[in-house]
Formats: structure tokens, sequence, C-alpha cells
């Protein structure tokens, strides 16, 4: 229901900021801007975002039904079971759907997006089959949705990369603060479900889970922090996450010859799944991303951004951090418009600038929250997402307030 309002207002907001254009200011162009941009979100849309996820959900499922078949899914499910338990309650124990959870949420963690989405996919189907309500999103579908959106990234490879084209000296001293900024935001989405949900965060297995989460992460930050240098932590991140791409499948293949399947037959298998996904969110992705489209090009993102440094002026504090508002806003519609944004905040003021570090440090943190509801729940048919879209949207602005603090600590 929320996204439905959301994407009325995205048309209505779009509509009223154009006729003001048209009739205060002449411009008689704005309204060709927001229908060519509608033509061009609906395209890509299907030709890339769509049709090119085929080809990457095709190798990653059929390596997933690889892992299936040799029993990885069903071991793995065993060993998160006794915490996924109590945040997914809906979910019997050792059900396949964990173990696909744990694989997406363990993508996530190194930065691997591309193996992220199918794995999360087909968590998502799997969920569905336990829904009682095909058309309504269920506790656990939420649960699973706001904790991967919220985006907990341990290898921030992208912009590391990104930042060292703009040549920046240091391009992963954005390491532990975007670490930070995307473990408070994780969190924060963990405690808005589960205080919806009335799931006890005090239970000792999920304070114990969450603690050592917490130690691990600390003990990495130290570690990398202390005995690294900043090229070192570049290399490494490089050539862990292109290990584990690698590394995973091939020990999945081995797990089945083990186990004496056909693995080849398995993998084929699993790849004709991606046509039917993608069938299936193609509608979502147009209706949804041709309504962000109309409310980027209307300039909505802007003034919001330039309201905010106005009344920030009138206080007694430093106001640098305005300048990057417009990322936060732009990053849960469009993660091609906050990427551009971020580049230009590099180009404009530089990499090693408090604002290139905290454009940097946001668009790690936040993510395309409106994108991925209409991926994951269009992928399924839920068409009613209940309160999953404010919990995601509290859990990108607990991360950007932390990103905006930390980088003033780190950078500032």
């Amino acid at each position: 229901m929320a996204l439905n309002y959301i994407w009325i207002a995205f048309f209505v907001i779009s509509l009223v900021i154009g006729l003001v254009k048209l009739i205060f200011f002449g411009d008689t162009e704005i309204f060709k801007l927001m229908v060519d941009g509608t033509f061009d979100a609906s395209k890509s849309a299907v030709m890339d975002i769509a049709l090119p996820l085929v080809g990457i959900m095709a190798y990653y499922l059929g390596i997933l039904k690889i892992a299936e078949r040799a029993g990885a899914i069903n071991f793995m499910s065993r060993v998160v079971s006794p915490f996924f338990n109590r945040l997914f309650p809906e979910v019997p124990k050792d059900h396949p759907a964990v173990g696909q959870m744990m694989m997406n949420y363990s993508a996530n963690l190194l930065g691997l997006d591309n193996a992220a989405t199918p794995f999360g996919l087909k968590a998502m189907k799997e969920l569905q089959e336990l829904n009682q309500d095909k058309e309504t999103a269920s506790n656990a579908q939420i649960m699973f949705l706001v904790l991967h959106a919220s985006g907990l990234t341990l290898l921030p490879i992208a912009i590391i990369a990104q930042r060292a084209i703009y040549h920046s000296k240091d391009p992963s001293d954005i390491f532990i603060p975007c670490i930070i900024a995307t473990y408070v935001a994780t969190l924060a989405g963990l405690i808005v479900v589960a205080i919806k949900q009335k799931i006890n965060l005090f239970d000792k297995v999920i304070l114990a889970w969450l603690g050592s989460i917490t130690a691990f992460i600390a003990a990495l930050v130290f570690y990398f922090s202390r005995y690294l240098t900043h090229d070192e932590i570049s290399e490494v991140s490089k050539i862990f996450s292109n290990l584990v791409l690698f590394g995973l499948p091939v020990l999945f293949i081995l797990g089945g010859l083990r186990k004496k399947i056909n693995v080849f037959e398995a993998f084929i298998d699993g790849a004709k799944e991606s046509f039917d996904v993608a069938i299936k969110i193609i509608p979502y992705l147009v209706g949804l991303l041709a309504a962000v489209s109309m409310f980027r090009i209307s300039g909505a993102v802007g003034y919001l951004g330039d309201g905010l440094k106005w009344i920030f002026s009138h206080f007694n504090i430093d106001t640098r951090f305005t300048d990057v508002l417009p990322i936060a806003f732009l990053r849960p519609l469009s993660g091609s418009g906050a990427r551009a944004m971020m580049l230009d905040n590099l180009k404009t003021f530089g990499a090693d600038s408090f604002v290139g570090h905290l454009s940097s440090v946001l668009y790690g943190t936040a993510d395309t929250t409106f994108y991925i509801v209409a991926l994951y729940f269009g992928a399924v048919g839920v068409k009613k997402t209940r309160y999953a879209v404010p919990a995601m949207l509290i859990a990108d602005f607990f991360g950007i307030i932390t990103a905006i603090f930390i980088s003033y600590l780190f950078f500032g």
C-alpha cells in the first residue's frame, strides 16, 4: 500500500513542478523531457536491467541448483538455523530458503552484487511458497528484504575503484566508514522490523550471533586499519572477492561430483528458471522506473536538497554535507543517477576532499530501495508490500546520518 501511494506521489509531484516551471518560468521543454525520460526508463528497464539479468541469473541459478543437489544449501541452513529461526519464525527449520538467504547476505557482504541478486530472487521464491496470501508480503519476506536492502558491505570494491579513477591518493580510505555506516543501517532495519513483528531481540541466541558479527567486523576493521596499507586493502579486497566468485562454483561442482549427481544437468535445470523471473519483473520495473525518472527529471530531488541547505544555513553548523544530500535523496530512487552525482562530486571537488569522501561513503551506504522492491516483490507477484518500504527507508535514513557523522570524524 505504501508503494502505491509513493508511486502516485511521484506522478503528482512531477506534474505540479512541471506546471510551475511552464507557467511561471516559461520552461516549454520540461514535459517533453519528462515524457522522453519515461520512454528511456521503460526501455532501460527491459534492455538494460531485465534482459542482462537473464544471463547473470542463468549462471548463478544454475550454480545454485548444483549447490542444492550437492547438499551445500542444506548444510548452510543447519549452520545458521538457530539464528534465522528466531528472525524468521514463519520459515521451517532447515528450509532451503534459509541457505539461499545466507548466500544472498554473504554475497552482499563481499560486494558481489551480480551474485547476490540471483541468490536473493531464489530465496524470495522459496519464501513465497510459504506465503499464505500470495499478493501480500509475508513477515519473512519483509525481514529478508529489509536486511538485504540495508546493504551491509565489508568490501566496497566498486567505490574504491571509482575513487582510484579520479586519482585519489588513498582510494580505500572510505573502507572503514562504509562498513560502520552500512552496519548501522542494517541494525536499524533489523530493529524496526523486529519491533513490528514482535521478535525478541534480547533472545540469547540473537544476542550471541549479533555480538559475534559485531566482534568480527570490529576485528576486521582493526586488522585492516592497523596492519595493511591503503593499497594493500584495495588489493586484498579485489583478490578475495574474485577468489570467492570463482571458488564457490568450483566447490559446489566438486561437491556435486562427490554426491555423484549430474552437475551439468543440474546447472541447466537451474538456469532455465532465469527466463520466468525476468518476464515477471518487467511490468514492475517499467512502472516504477518510469515514475522515478519523471520525479528525478522534474528537479524534485534538487529542490529538496536546496531547501535543506537553506534551512541548515540558518544554524551555526558546518553545511558542507548539504552539497552531498542530493545523492542521499536520489540513491533509493536511482542507482545510476546517484552514481552520476557521486562521480560529478569526485570530479568537481576532488576525490580526497570532504565532499568527495562523503559522496563515496553515502553512495555506499544507501541502496536503490524502490528498484529492489520492484525487482524482488515483482518476481513473485506480491502487490501489497505492507510496511516494507517505510522500514527500508528508515534503515537508509540511519545509514545516511551515520555516514555524515562518520565522514566528519574521519575526513572533516
